[in-house]
């Protein structure tokens, strides 16, 4: 079903159709704009409150600048949806974030006006300063550079790095401060603070409006009362702004705050700025959900809800939807507040996702001792290593795709010092709708690298609950726990803890011919492969290894002592993972063994649903059952 858009928004193939209304229509246009995103995402689902927020700012931007000649980068890309609307996007709109459909980031190799492909946060001004710096460099004086950035997203180091690089280029940028008092969660810290204190402090409009006015009254003094208000206001911006405005500091001329929902005046503002040469700032306030009082006043909620009834804001739920099990990151939420009742070393960290990985579990329950620390994936890392250097225990929640971002950190500041973090890798694996951005497609192989870590991945959540506890235990050190999105299997999980040895694997399943190894949730898939096969006459042996670090020698000289066939099964990197790390032992031990590698091929893996995304790399359930096949095909010809 197609949603048909409103009488305007139906006549805008490009921004040059925008240019061609009238201003008095950009409201209009804004109106459905917004109702289109409503009506697309509460039907197939996707992003939704950061959009809504934005829509005016969107029309406003295309109304004014000459994308794609002038150059917008949208900082992570939830709130661009508008932007894919207005930019050729709107009738293939209902396939954002499906399988072989548009991404649900701007994507350069998807339309000429995503100019820069985003998914992690921050990067916006960095990538706008680097492409006004290649247009001065050019010669392309004209040309203009927008980075859309959130407060939330401001949080990123790399944002601040950016402002500082920004302040002394001389290059034609603007920032736009997309200031909402939200990323995913409310925002936190000094910035939000300092923020918050810019919007409701009318000092410098005050006095400036005070000056005018009393000059104004007099007349003898003719033109020169304006030349002089103009000094005198050059002089209080100087006095007020310079020593106490963080992004005048920086060298960055600050404008602002303005209504960021005032279509007309961004137009203005906009139009004006256009002609001021040199790096700004344009601080807009906004409202996420902006339009659907639902989202506007439960935020986080509404962020990406799924599909849901526009009318009445109940989210629809799969008809004869059976009991599901729970979250991974539910059960992770859960055990680490049990585990800090019984143990007061522990300490929760998070860098900005405490609802998604259900850290705010402990947050709400022990404040005091659980972390939201903002986009700062880097600061979360090394104030974990602070935590333990003094005798804690850590326990810090990063997203798989995002701990890219701490690498140094874990190596320098944890591995190399050896210090007992806990780092709990949420979303491993391929996530799902969101894609290569997303996708946690490459931790296996890079921490496998690094010394003095241990690395596991639990099969259900059982198991993730007795490596939780088995980390915080005295005497160990950093540990790696990595985990995916969503459901785990259906297990009594709520049982007394257990410990589990540090690098050992288990046998689930005893058989013939075939070992397959797997480490992680994809054993299941293992599972449910040799059940169907068994029911064939074919009995592939199975074993979770369940740790990459130390890998259980034990065990694996026992396997390949009897099995000159293995399949191993992995959810992350084919080149340098789990499977590379089995074939490095076999050659080690001078073992021979005809070896099938299932995992993610060396390539960037689009988005989708993961049931999608498992059988295009080849190890859903299939997928392994042919690889079983294909190793055994001999034996079954001469049955």
């Amino acid at each position: 079903m197609l949603i048909q858009p409103g009488a305007i928004l139906s006549k805008i193939e490009s921004p040059d159709d925008i240019k061609k209304l009238d201003q008095n229509q950009l409201i209009e246009l804004c109106n459905d704009l917004r109702q289109f995103i409503v009506d697309n995402v509460s039907v197939y689902g996707g992003h939704f409150g950061a959009s809504l927020g934005v829509v005016e700012l969107t029309v406003a931007l295309h109304y004014v600048f000459n994308t794609p000649y002038d150059q917008l980068v949208w900082d992570v890309g939830h709130q661009a949806y508008g932007h894919k609307i207005l930019t050729g996007r709107r009738d293939l709109f209902h396939t954002n974030r499906t399988y072989k459909g548009i991404s649900g980031f701007p994507k350069r190799s998807e339309s000429e006006y995503d100019t820069f492909g985003v998914g992690h946060s921050s990067t916006s001004i960095s990538a706008g300063l680097g492409m006004a710096i290649a247009s001065k460099y050019k010669n392309e004086k004209e040309r203009q550079h927008i980075a859309v950035i959130g407060d939330g997203a401001m949080t990123g180091g790399i944002a601040f790095e950016a402002m500082n690089h920004a302040g002394v280029s001389n290059s034609n940028l603007l920032i736009i401060l997309n200031d909402n008092c939200m990323s995913i969660d409310p925002n936190v810290g000094a910035l939000k603070d300092y923020l918050t204190d810019i919007t409701t402090s009318h000092t410098y409009n005050r006095m400036k409006n005070d000056v005018w006015k009393v000059l104004g009254k007099m007349s003898k003094f003719g033109k020169s009362a304006q030349e002089i208000a103009s000094k005198l206001e050059s002089s209080l911006k100087s006095m007020i702004l310079h020593h106490s405005n963080l992004f005048e500091s920086l060298n960055l001329r600050y404008f602002g705050p303005i209504d960021g929902h005032d279509v007309d005046h961004l137009v203005h503002v906009m139009n004006d700025l256009k002609n001021i040469p040199g790096p700004k700032i344009l601080h807009c306030i906004t409202t996420k959900g902006k339009g659907f009082a639902l989202a506007e006043k439960d935020q986080t909620k509404w962020h990406a809800p799924g599909k849901f009834d526009k009318l009445t804001g109940v989210i629809r739920i799969k008809e004869n939807e059976t009991p599901q099990p729970p979250k991974y990151q539910h059960v992770f939420g859960e055990t680490l507040l049990e585990l800090a009742m019984q143990n007061d070393k522990i300490m929760g960290v998070t860098p900005a996702m405490p609802s998604g990985s259900s850290m705010n579990i402990m947050m709400k329950a022990l404040p005091e001792r659980a972390f939201d620390v903002g986009i700062a994936e880097q600061h979360a890392v090394t104030l974990s290593a602070g935590l333990a250097s003094q005798g804690l225990i850590p326990f810090c929640n990063i997203y798989s795709t995002f701990m890219q971002r701490a690498y140094d950190q874990v190596i320098h500041d944890v591995a190399i010092q050896k210090m007992p973090v806990v780092l709990c890798l949420d979303r491993a694996g391929l996530v799902g709708a969101d894609g290569p951005t997303h996708h946690g497609a490459y931790d296996l192989a890079f921490m496998r690298c690094v010394p003095n870590l241990v690395i596991a991945s639990p099969m259900n959540e059982s198991e993730l609950r007795n490596l939780m506890y088995t980390a915080q235990l005295p005497g160990n050190g950093p540990i790696v726990i990595r985990y995916p999105r969503g459901q785990g299997v259906m297990v009594d999980w709520k049982t007394p803890f257990q410990k589990i040895e540090l690098g050992t694997g288990r046998k689930v399943c005893d058989g013939e011919d075939v070992a397959i190894l797997s480490i992680g949730h994809l054993g299941n898939y293992a599972i449910e492969a040799c059940n169907e096969l068994n029911e064939e006459e074919i009995y592939p042996a199975h074993y979770d290894l369940r740790f990459l670090k130390p890998l259980d020698e034990a065990l694996l000289h026992d396997i390949f002592s009897k099995f000159t066939k293995i399949i191993t099964v992995e959810d992350g990197c084919l080149p340098g993972g789990f499977g590379s790390a089995i074939i490095e032992f076999m050659a080690d031990h001078n073992y021979t063994a005809q070896v099938i590698r299932l995992g993610i091929p060396d390539k960037i893996i689009e988005h989708g649903e993961p049931d999608q995304l498992h059988k295009e790399c080849g190890y859903d359930k299939e997928s392994i059952k042919n690889a079983v096949i294909k190793l055994v095909e001999p034996e079954l010809a001469n049955r």
